[in-house]
Protein backbone atom coordinates (compact mmCIF):
# COMPACT_ATOMS: atom_id res chain seq x y z
CA UNK A 1 0.00 0.00 0.00
CA UNK A 2 1.31 2.93 -0.79
CA UNK A 3 0.75 6.27 0.70
CA UNK A 4 0.69 8.65 -2.43
CA UNK A 5 0.79 6.99 -6.04
CA UNK A 6 2.04 10.27 -8.55
CA UNK A 7 1.15 10.30 -12.27
CA UNK A 8 3.78 11.75 -14.22
CA UNK A 9 7.57 12.99 -13.86
CA UNK A 10 8.15 16.23 -15.21
CA UNK A 11 8.47 19.45 -13.38
CA UNK A 12 5.29 19.27 -10.81
CA UNK A 13 5.71 15.71 -10.52
CA UNK A 14 9.18 15.20 -9.75
CA UNK A 15 8.58 18.26 -7.23
CA UNK A 16 5.88 16.56 -5.69
CA UNK A 17 8.09 13.23 -4.97
CA UNK A 18 10.75 15.42 -3.48
CA UNK A 19 8.49 16.94 -0.80
CA UNK A 20 6.19 13.81 -0.06
CA UNK A 21 9.41 11.50 0.29
CA UNK A 22 10.88 14.74 2.62
CA UNK A 23 7.57 13.97 4.29
CA UNK A 24 8.62 10.51 4.67
CA UNK A 25 5.83 8.77 2.70
CA UNK A 26 5.49 5.58 0.75
CA UNK A 27 5.19 6.96 -2.99
CA UNK A 28 5.41 5.51 -6.54
CA UNK A 29 6.06 7.97 -9.20
CA UNK A 30 5.10 6.61 -12.91
CA UNK A 31 7.02 8.34 -15.53
CA UNK A 32 6.12 7.20 -19.02
CA UNK A 33 8.82 9.74 -20.42
CA UNK A 34 6.59 11.92 -22.44
CA UNK A 35 7.30 15.38 -20.00
CA UNK A 36 7.08 18.25 -22.28
CA UNK A 37 9.80 19.51 -20.49
CA UNK A 38 12.26 16.71 -21.60
CA UNK A 39 11.88 18.77 -25.27
CA UNK A 40 13.00 21.93 -23.98
CA UNK A 41 16.66 22.66 -25.60
CA UNK A 42 17.46 24.91 -23.46
CA UNK A 43 15.24 27.32 -20.85
CA UNK A 44 16.84 30.99 -19.78
CA UNK A 45 14.23 31.96 -17.11
CA UNK A 46 14.28 29.28 -14.73
CA UNK A 47 15.44 31.14 -11.91
CA UNK A 48 18.66 29.70 -10.31
CA UNK A 49 20.46 29.11 -13.30
CA UNK A 50 21.89 32.05 -15.37
CA UNK A 51 23.77 29.99 -18.27
CA UNK A 52 20.46 28.75 -18.72
CA UNK A 53 20.04 24.47 -18.61
CA UNK A 54 18.32 21.99 -21.07
CA UNK A 55 15.41 20.23 -19.68
CA UNK A 56 16.27 16.99 -19.99
CA UNK A 57 18.98 18.04 -17.65
CA UNK A 58 16.88 19.63 -15.16
CA UNK A 59 14.42 16.45 -15.21
CA UNK A 60 17.79 14.11 -14.84
CA UNK A 61 18.66 16.32 -11.74
CA UNK A 62 15.00 16.16 -10.21
CA UNK A 63 15.07 12.42 -10.71
CA UNK A 64 18.03 12.09 -8.83
CA UNK A 65 17.20 14.03 -6.10
CA UNK A 66 13.79 12.19 -5.67
CA UNK A 67 15.74 9.01 -5.62
CA UNK A 68 17.99 10.21 -2.84
CA UNK A 69 15.07 10.42 -0.51
CA UNK A 70 13.84 7.44 -1.43
CA UNK A 71 11.15 8.45 -4.13
CA UNK A 72 9.85 4.95 -6.31
CA UNK A 73 9.88 6.09 -10.19
CA UNK A 74 8.45 3.14 -12.59
CA UNK A 75 8.78 3.61 -16.06
CA UNK A 76 5.70 2.49 -17.11
CA UNK A 77 2.26 4.59 -18.56
CA UNK A 78 -0.81 4.41 -15.67
CA UNK A 79 -4.19 2.93 -17.23
CA UNK A 80 -6.75 3.37 -15.23
CA UNK A 81 -7.80 5.05 -11.56
CA UNK A 82 -10.46 3.90 -9.57
CA UNK A 83 -11.70 5.05 -5.93
CA UNK A 84 -13.05 2.70 -3.69
CA UNK A 85 -15.12 2.73 -1.13
CA UNK A 86 -12.94 3.01 1.89
CA UNK A 87 -11.10 6.25 0.16
CA UNK A 88 -8.27 4.44 -1.28
CA UNK A 89 -7.21 4.02 -4.93
CA UNK A 90 -6.85 1.30 -7.24
CA UNK A 91 -3.70 2.46 -9.59
CA UNK A 92 -3.86 0.01 -13.05
CA UNK A 93 -0.40 -0.40 -15.06
CA UNK A 94 -1.47 -2.51 -17.88
CA UNK A 95 -2.48 -5.81 -16.03
CA UNK A 96 -0.92 -4.79 -12.47
CA UNK A 97 -2.93 -2.66 -9.99
CA UNK A 98 -1.66 -0.58 -7.07
CA UNK A 99 -3.48 -0.02 -3.79
CA UNK A 100 -2.90 4.01 -2.86
CA UNK A 101 -3.94 6.09 -0.03
CA UNK A 102 -4.17 9.26 -2.38
CA UNK A 103 -3.27 9.58 -6.08
CA UNK A 104 -1.26 13.02 -7.68
CA UNK A 105 -2.27 13.46 -11.40
CA UNK A 106 0.73 15.46 -12.66
CA UNK A 107 0.31 14.51 -16.49
CA UNK A 108 0.53 17.56 -18.08
CA UNK A 109 -0.77 18.43 -21.77
CA UNK A 110 0.50 17.64 -25.36
CA UNK A 111 1.07 20.39 -27.73
CA UNK A 112 -0.44 20.00 -31.25
CA UNK A 113 2.16 20.00 -33.84
CA UNK A 114 2.44 21.43 -37.34
CA UNK A 115 2.22 18.71 -39.84
CA UNK A 116 5.69 17.95 -40.65
CA UNK A 117 8.39 14.75 -39.91
CA UNK A 118 8.67 14.41 -36.88
CA UNK A 119 12.52 14.04 -37.47
CA UNK A 120 12.53 17.97 -39.03
CA UNK A 121 10.23 19.10 -35.84
CA UNK A 122 12.88 18.18 -33.51
CA UNK A 123 15.70 19.36 -35.30
CA UNK A 124 14.25 22.67 -35.76
CA UNK A 125 13.05 22.07 -32.12
CA UNK A 126 16.62 21.78 -30.92
CA UNK A 127 18.10 24.32 -32.92
CA UNK A 128 15.48 27.17 -31.74
CA UNK A 129 13.68 27.32 -35.24
CA UNK A 130 10.77 26.06 -33.85
CA UNK A 131 9.52 27.25 -30.45
CA UNK A 132 6.07 26.99 -28.64
CA UNK A 133 6.09 29.16 -25.46
CA UNK A 134 6.60 32.83 -25.92
CA UNK A 135 6.43 32.99 -22.45
CA UNK A 136 9.66 31.11 -21.78
CA UNK A 137 11.43 32.32 -24.76
CA UNK A 138 10.06 35.23 -26.75
CA UNK A 139 13.11 37.56 -25.52
CA UNK A 140 15.27 35.03 -27.47
CA UNK A 141 13.35 36.27 -30.88
CA UNK A 142 14.10 39.39 -30.20
CA UNK A 143 14.35 41.20 -33.47
CA UNK A 144 13.77 38.25 -35.69
CA UNK A 145 11.98 37.59 -38.09
CA UNK A 146 9.14 35.08 -36.51
CA UNK A 147 5.61 33.12 -37.65
CA UNK A 148 3.10 32.74 -35.55
CA UNK A 149 1.19 29.29 -37.04
CA UNK A 150 -2.18 29.67 -36.16
CA UNK A 151 -5.38 31.85 -36.51
CA UNK A 152 -8.34 33.35 -34.27
CA UNK A 153 -8.27 34.59 -30.75
CA UNK A 154 -5.97 32.42 -29.98
CA UNK A 155 -3.18 32.94 -32.64
CA UNK A 156 -4.15 36.76 -32.82
CA UNK A 157 -2.93 36.46 -28.92
CA UNK A 158 0.80 34.70 -29.61
CA UNK A 159 1.02 37.06 -32.47
CA UNK A 160 0.68 40.35 -30.69
CA UNK A 161 2.45 39.29 -27.47
CA UNK A 162 5.63 38.22 -29.74
CA UNK A 163 5.25 41.63 -31.36
CA UNK A 164 6.82 43.17 -27.89
CA UNK A 165 10.00 41.29 -28.81
CA UNK A 166 10.06 42.52 -32.56
CA UNK A 167 8.65 44.21 -35.44
CA UNK A 168 8.46 41.43 -38.02
CA UNK A 169 5.74 38.85 -36.53
CA UNK A 170 3.86 37.22 -39.58
CA UNK A 171 0.49 34.99 -38.50
CA UNK A 172 0.01 32.62 -40.81
CA UNK A 173 -3.41 30.05 -41.40
CA UNK A 174 -2.63 26.75 -40.42
CA UNK A 175 -5.01 25.60 -43.32
CA UNK A 176 -6.76 27.90 -45.44
CA UNK A 177 -8.17 31.29 -45.17
CA UNK A 178 -8.04 33.12 -41.66
CA UNK A 179 -11.60 33.63 -41.19
CA UNK A 180 -10.52 36.08 -38.20
CA UNK A 181 -13.15 38.62 -36.97
CA UNK A 182 -13.30 42.17 -37.62
CA UNK A 183 -11.76 43.35 -34.22
CA UNK A 184 -8.82 40.56 -34.86
CA UNK A 185 -8.27 42.10 -38.03
CA UNK A 186 -8.05 45.63 -36.36
CA UNK A 187 -5.38 44.95 -33.10
CA UNK A 188 -3.34 42.82 -36.08
CA UNK A 189 -3.24 45.68 -38.31
CA UNK A 190 -2.77 48.07 -35.85
CA UNK A 191 0.68 46.57 -34.21
CA UNK A 192 1.88 45.76 -38.04
CA UNK A 193 1.37 42.03 -38.13
CA UNK A 194 1.05 40.66 -41.40
CA UNK A 195 -1.69 38.23 -42.43
CA UNK A 196 -1.09 35.37 -44.67
CA UNK A 197 -3.50 32.67 -46.11
CA UNK A 198 -2.60 28.86 -45.89
CA UNK A 199 -2.33 25.99 -46.27
CA UNK A 200 1.01 25.42 -44.87
CA UNK A 201 3.33 22.70 -46.38
CA UNK A 202 6.54 21.83 -47.91
CA UNK A 203 8.61 22.68 -44.20
CA UNK A 204 12.39 22.43 -44.55
CA UNK A 205 15.39 24.03 -43.09
CA UNK A 206 17.00 26.36 -45.40
CA UNK A 207 20.49 28.04 -43.99
CA UNK A 208 19.20 29.57 -40.34
CA UNK A 209 15.87 29.80 -41.13
CA UNK A 210 12.74 27.66 -41.25
CA UNK A 211 10.89 27.83 -44.63
CA UNK A 212 7.63 27.15 -45.47
CA UNK A 213 4.90 27.31 -48.39
CA UNK A 214 2.11 29.54 -47.81
CA UNK A 215 -1.11 31.09 -50.17
CA UNK A 216 1.66 34.19 -50.67
CA UNK A 217 4.29 31.55 -51.76
CA UNK A 218 7.43 30.26 -49.88
CA UNK A 219 8.55 31.62 -47.02
CA UNK A 220 11.41 31.46 -44.51
CA UNK A 221 11.97 32.46 -40.64
CA UNK A 222 14.40 32.75 -38.38
CA UNK A 223 11.57 31.38 -35.68
CA UNK A 224 8.18 29.90 -35.96
CA UNK A 225 5.83 29.05 -33.04
CA UNK A 226 2.61 26.95 -33.40
CA UNK A 227 -0.39 28.32 -31.88
CA UNK A 228 -2.74 25.08 -32.62
CA UNK A 229 -3.63 24.85 -28.97
CA UNK A 230 -2.66 21.32 -27.20
CA UNK A 231 -4.59 18.30 -25.35
CA UNK A 232 -4.82 18.65 -21.58
CA UNK A 233 -4.08 15.07 -20.36
CA UNK A 234 -7.00 14.81 -17.76
CA UNK A 235 -8.72 11.91 -19.44
CA UNK A 236 -7.52 9.42 -16.52
CA UNK A 237 -9.27 11.70 -13.85
CA UNK A 238 -12.33 12.69 -15.66
CA UNK A 239 -12.93 9.23 -16.51
CA UNK A 240 -12.94 8.53 -12.88
CA UNK A 241 -15.42 11.32 -11.83
CA UNK A 242 -13.00 14.74 -11.63
CA UNK A 243 -14.49 17.60 -12.59
CA UNK A 244 -12.83 19.44 -15.86
CA UNK A 245 -13.44 22.36 -17.79
CA UNK A 246 -15.00 22.33 -21.08
CA UNK A 247 -11.15 22.35 -22.55
CA UNK A 248 -10.43 19.88 -20.55
CA UNK A 249 -8.68 21.40 -17.38
CA UNK A 250 -8.97 19.41 -13.98
CA UNK A 251 -10.97 21.54 -11.65
CA UNK A 252 -8.82 22.25 -8.25
CA UNK A 253 -8.98 24.51 -5.02
CA UNK A 254 -6.39 26.37 -3.44
CA UNK A 255 -4.68 23.76 -2.06
CA UNK A 256 -4.95 21.16 -5.77
CA UNK A 257 -7.84 19.49 -4.35
CA UNK A 258 -9.74 17.94 -7.73
CA UNK A 259 -13.74 16.93 -6.88
CA UNK A 260 -12.67 13.37 -5.67
CA UNK A 261 -11.16 13.46 -2.20
CA UNK A 262 -8.11 12.44 -2.40
CA UNK A 263 -7.11 13.27 -5.39
CA UNK A 264 -4.85 15.70 -6.22
CA UNK A 265 -3.76 17.39 -9.73
CA UNK A 266 -0.67 20.00 -10.44
CA UNK A 267 0.90 21.54 -13.33
CA UNK A 268 -0.06 21.69 -16.62
CA UNK A 269 -3.29 19.20 -16.50
CA UNK A 270 -4.73 22.07 -14.70
CA UNK A 271 -5.68 25.59 -15.43
CA UNK A 272 -2.29 27.61 -15.39
CA UNK A 273 0.57 29.79 -17.29
CA UNK A 274 1.86 26.66 -18.26
CA UNK A 275 5.47 27.36 -16.56
CA UNK A 276 7.58 24.82 -14.87
CA UNK A 277 8.14 27.24 -12.10
CA UNK A 278 4.10 27.45 -11.96
CA UNK A 279 4.09 23.20 -12.10
CA UNK A 280 6.57 23.07 -9.04
CA UNK A 281 4.61 25.43 -6.76
CA UNK A 282 1.23 23.51 -7.74
CA UNK A 283 2.90 20.76 -6.57
CA UNK A 284 4.71 22.19 -3.52
CA UNK A 285 0.97 22.57 -2.31
CA UNK A 286 -0.43 19.82 -3.71
CA UNK A 287 2.24 17.66 -1.60
CA UNK A 288 1.96 19.99 1.61
CA UNK A 289 -2.04 19.00 1.20
CA UNK A 290 -1.73 15.13 0.55
CA UNK A 291 0.53 14.93 3.56
CA UNK A 292 -1.98 16.93 5.66
CA UNK A 293 -5.30 15.74 4.77
CA UNK A 294 -3.32 11.96 5.39
CA UNK A 295 -2.60 12.94 8.77
CA UNK A 296 -6.24 14.10 9.17
CA UNK A 297 -7.49 10.41 8.19
CA UNK A 298 -5.39 9.14 11.10
CA UNK A 299 -4.01 11.61 13.62
CA UNK A 300 -2.32 8.47 14.81
CA UNK A 301 0.03 8.22 11.87
CA UNK A 302 3.37 9.12 13.69
CA UNK A 303 6.69 8.27 13.71
CA UNK A 304 9.25 6.71 16.15
CA UNK A 305 13.10 7.63 15.94
CA UNK A 306 15.43 6.23 13.40
CA UNK A 307 16.66 2.47 14.57
CA UNK A 308 19.18 0.05 12.95
CA UNK A 309 15.88 -2.13 11.90
CA UNK A 310 13.70 0.25 10.40
CA UNK A 311 14.60 3.73 9.21
CA UNK A 312 11.69 4.78 8.69
CA UNK A 313 9.33 3.00 10.97
CA UNK A 314 5.66 4.18 11.71
CA UNK A 315 4.89 4.40 15.69
CA UNK A 316 0.98 3.56 14.73
CA UNK A 317 -1.66 3.95 12.16
CA UNK A 318 -2.00 1.53 9.23
CA UNK A 319 0.00 -0.64 7.71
Amino acid sequence: MDDCIIVGAGPAGLTAAIYLARFHLRIRLFDCGTSRAALIPRTNNHAGFPDGIAGAELLRRMREQAARFGASRVEARVTGIEGRDDGDFHVRVGEETFRSRSVLLATGVVNHRPDMPDALHDTALARGLLRYCPVCDGYEVTDQRVAVIGSGDHGMREALFLRTFTHDVTLIAPDAEHGLSDECIARLDEAGIARIDGPCGGWAIEGNRLALDTAAGRMAFESAYPALGSTIRSSLAVTAGAKATDEGCLEVDTHQRTSIPGLYAAGDVVLGLDQISHAMGEAGVAATTIRNDLYLRNPLWLWRPRSDDDKFQRASGPN
